[in-house]
């Protein structure tokens, strides 16, 4: 009997080996997953501001998680809007359609606003910033993902001060998106696309007067003379606020209020990070998010970086505090998850909507060929050749985001094809000043671009939402009206496209990779993570290093 016990011991040894080294279920079902967008952050923020850090906000995040390195978006415009939208759809304006901030609509012919949408009201006041909704959205996020996978059982909640950076993450089938209505209400409103009205916690949070606590004086969170990863407090490659003698610390927010559209001076300060964290939090325990097994998605937009960056310019003192600042924001928000969704029970993932170039008044000061241009001598040159050659000067209907449209009426009354003007306007535009490269609508249809700058721009590029011909610019040239300070962003350069990509908590391995990763891998990623579906127009992969 003894040897029989001892056989069949020896029998079990093997299965219970390979039981415990069998591999991971095909999926992982954090109670609560937490996107973080945070708008303008390039990847050396990380890096440059890294001994500055404490250890439970950005460096916890790589220590304990993973880091993808090399991360980049792979598409033009580098913005906002089609940022977000890339992140969460798993691919790119090609397929989800968010082809920028603003574009021009050729059946409207008109631009249009990214997530306006009339046939909705606003919700929580009665400004025209309510009506909005994802509907120009023409791709699945993983947040609807969720909704489907779960059946509708998960919540969905986005968070943001503007209300593209909200809408967009939240995507279709959203509980509800919040953004900051500033000016002289102070609130977090939504739309009826979402809700009918306010839930009780949002009413709350409206009226506690947390955000009005935030109209107080913006200094520096240490001693000014220790932000020695910054330039000088008062250089020419920033913009001051209305009202201000220069762009230099205090920033006396109470004292030009009015002058600065009143609660809209929050969003311009790292205080609206700030609120935007006080919101979140209120949005877990207000929709009691991850109090369940069933899987939850809260998607939080930063947006004040971006408008800091705007202002001041990668090198300011005044970046660097709102990153120092947002730091402490990211640490909160992982400790409330700690204690309250519990470790091991919620994923994170953190990276940008796009970067930015160093001011280009300060390139040129160290000798490197940058600067500033304005499109409106390129289009009048441009026009003006056009008149000359054809005998009208009706050719053009609109020049956005990079991209020249046709009028197409105006053509055929002399009679020229599309791609006959094509080619005439793209050989014409190569030789003037400040263009680089130059795609024309019929190039992006016949061919398949695997890399370089054809493979961007084709990625931004959708037969229908798209125009006649793409410019790419010279790199670390910005508009003019950056002459006076700030930074800007768009390009396909790297400067534009190189952004952060980190991974935490429950399924996430720790760890780094220096291989390239591309924004549409992050819900990808998620994706088989969560073992859901993946998004309807998914060209991203999932970052194998991440999660196996």
């Amino acid at each position: 009997m003894k040897r029989f016990s001892s056989i069949l011991i020896l029998l079990l040894i093997p299965i219970i080996s390979f039981s415990q080294s069998a591999p991971n279920q095909p999926n992982t079902k954090p109670k609560l997953v937490v996107g973080i967008v945070v708008d303008q952050m390039r990847y050396d923020y990380l890096t440059r501001y890294w001994e500055r850090y404490g250890d439970g906000g950005f460096r916890r995040l790589v220590n304990e998680g993973f880091n993808c390195k090399n991360n980049h978006f792979n598409y033009i415009p580098t913005s906002t809007a089609p940022g977000h939208a890339s992140v969460y759809t798993a691919t790119t304006p090609a397929v989800h359609g968010i082809m920028g901030n603003d574009w021009f609509d050729k059946d409207l012919n008109e631009e249009v606003y990214c997530v306006r949408d009339l046939s909705y009201e606003p919700v929580g006041t009665k400004d025209k910033a309510g009506r909005m909704a994802p509907t120009r959205l023409i791709s699945s996020t993983i947040t609807d993902e969720l909704k489907v996978a779960t059946h509708g059982k998960g919540k969905v909640i986005g968070v943001a001060m503007k209300d593209r950076g909200a809408i967009l993450p939240a995507g279709h089938a959203a509980n509800a998106a919040y953004w900051f209505h500033g000016k002289d209400e102070g609130q977090f409103v939504s739309s009826s696309y979402y809700i009918k009205k306010l839930p009780d916690w949002v009413k709350e949070f409206n009226k506690s007067g947390i955000a009005k606590s935030y109209k107080k004086d913006w200094n520096t969170l240490y001693p000014i003379e220790t932000y020695t990863a910054s330039l000088a407090d008062d250089l020419p490659y920033e913009e001051k606020f209305d009202g201000e003698d220069a762009p230099v610390f205090p920033h006396k927010l109470p004292k030009i209020w009015k002058k600065n559209d009143e609660y809209d001076m929050i969003k311009s300060s790292p205080y609206g990070n700030d609120l935007t964290a006080d919101f979140a939090l209120a949005a877990i325990e207000g929709e009691q998010l991850g109090a369940d097994d069933i899987t939850d998605f809260l998607a939080i937009s930063f947006s004040s970086t971006d408008y800091v960056g705007h202002r001041f310019g990668v090198d300011a003192i005044e970046t660097e505090d709102t990153y120092l600042r947002l730091d402490k924001q990211i640490e909160r928000i992982l400790t409330y998850l700690d204690t309250n969704i519990g470790k091991g029970n919620y994923t994170v993932f953190l990276t940008a909507d796009h970067a930015a170039v160093h001011a280009p008044g300060y390139l040129r000061d160290l000798n490197l060929p940058a600067g500033y241009r304005s499109s409106k001598p390129m289009a009048t040159r441009l026009k003006d050749f056009l008149s000359k050659k054809y005998g009208t000067d009706k050719l053009i209907r609109n020049y956005s985001n990079y991209q020249l449209y046709f009028n197409n009426e105006e053509l055929a009354k002399i009679g020229v094809s599309s791609k006959e003007l094509q080619g005439v306007v793209a050989e014409e535009l190569i030789g003037y000043e400040g263009v680089q490269e130059v795609y024309t609508a019929t190039q992006l249809w016949k061919n398949d671009y695997v890399q370089g700058f054809g493979y961007i721009v084709q990625n931004g590029f959708s037969k229908k939402r798209s125009g006649d011909v793409f410019i790419v610019q010279s790199p670390m040239f910005i508009g003019t009206s950056y002459e006076k300070g700030g930074t800007s962003h768009g390009t396909p350069y790297i400067y534009d496209t190189h952004v952060p990509l980190l991974f935490f908590g429950k399924g996430i391995n720790q760890g780094y990779t220096t291989e390239r990763t591309e924004i549409p891998d992050v819900s990808a990623t998620i994706a088989a993570l969560l073992g859901i579906g993946f998004p309807s127009g998914t060209t991203g992969t999932p970052v194998s290093q991440v999660i196996d």
